[in-house]
């Protein structure tokens, strides 16, 4: 593969609100807030706008907060799967979906908010929120993708079954969407392709094992977008595609922290570069520019239709 120097890439999943950003690990305080450093690494590797992930009310918020500070960024608005409880904490489920559509209402009127989501099912974590809970809530958020006509950011993780079948049964309730960090099985995404308005995100969590490398090559290009989902979902040493890795950051420990550089083990937006390079290594590509070009328009065809 012959790596252009300037590829564009938008990353479609960031945690930008997240703790390790702040430069908080566990509780522990361990450097400075560092994130306009950390967008500056983004915007310097390619990456030409990144939609930062709404997993619950308030981090929702937190994300159109950071959303508005650069025209660069973007955000989603709505619950994950593992905090579906938040519903049920006021007693007021129907109040709480109402403070999520206002949300994203002001946020579109702000030309910010490209997504409803992070939403779907996740029954690898059933100990922060029960299946019921989470097929109750996953349901009751098509309505919000319903009134503002926006698309969907997806999780699906060890839920195929229950997560098809409610897609079937609410897929004319959205205009498109996407299933992100995917690391299911050739039978899951195909069963996932076969809804023709869904994409499917890769990360480096869908590129550990030559499994995941061999399903995500089944994977029209046409039908992906990519991402990192950092601060997780790195590409580490021991993952099978690391092979394919080119471009590289210096980083050092958290506690030894230099605004400069990386943080080691802290997943950042620029290494939506490293995800791209394993994709098109992995599967032999010729033109990156063409993949990329690809890639990048798929993603500006459901978040971004009119720019």
């Amino acid at each position: 593969m012959a790596m252009a120097q300037r590829l564009r890439f938008i990353d479609i999943g960031a945690n930008l609100s997240d703790d390790m950003f702040k430069g908080m690990y566990n509780g522990k305080q361990y450097h400075p807030a560092d994130l306009p450093m950390v967008l500056s690494r983004a915007w310097n590797a390619g990456v030409d706008r990144i939609i930062v992930t709404g997993g619950s009310l308030e981090e929702s918020k937190q994300a159109l907060e950071i959303a508005q500070t650069d025209d660069r960024l973007f955000c989603t608005v709505g619950v994950h799967p593992t905090r579906c409880k938040e519903f049920e904490a006021r007693g007021e489920p129907e109040k709480h979906l109402k403070d999520l559509l206002e949300l994203a209402r002001h946020g579109c009127s702000l030309g910010k908010v490209v997504a409803i989501g992070e939403c779907g099912l996740d029954y690898d974590r059933l100990k922060f929120c029960p299946a019921d809970v989470q097929r109750r809530y996953f349901e009751k958020q098509f309505y919000l993708a319903e009134v503002t006509g926006l698309p969907m950011f997806l999780h699906m993780r060890a839920a195929a079954t229950d997560f098809c079948e409610i897609m079937q049964a609410n897929q004319q309730r959205f205009p498109a969407g996407v299933v992100h960090s995917f690391t299911g099985t050739a039978e899951e995404r195909d069963r996932l392709l076969g809804f023709e308005k869904l994409y499917i995100g890769i990360n480096g969590c869908s590129l550990k094992t030559k499994e995941n490398l061999d399903v995500m090559a089944g994977i029209p290009v046409e039908r992906m977008m990519i991402e990192t989902d950092s601060p997780y979902c790195e590409i580490k040493a021991a993952h099978a595609g690391v092979e394919h890795v080119i471009t590289h950051w210096v980083s050092k420990k958290k506690e030894r922290h230099e605004e400069h550089l990386t943080v080691k083990s802290r997943n950042e937006p620029c290494h939506i570069r490293q995800v791209f390079e394993v994709i098109a290594g992995f599967r032999k590509v010729e033109d990156a520019n063409g993949i990329a070009e690809i890639l990048y328009k798929n993603t500006c065809s459901v978040f971004f239709p009119d720019q």
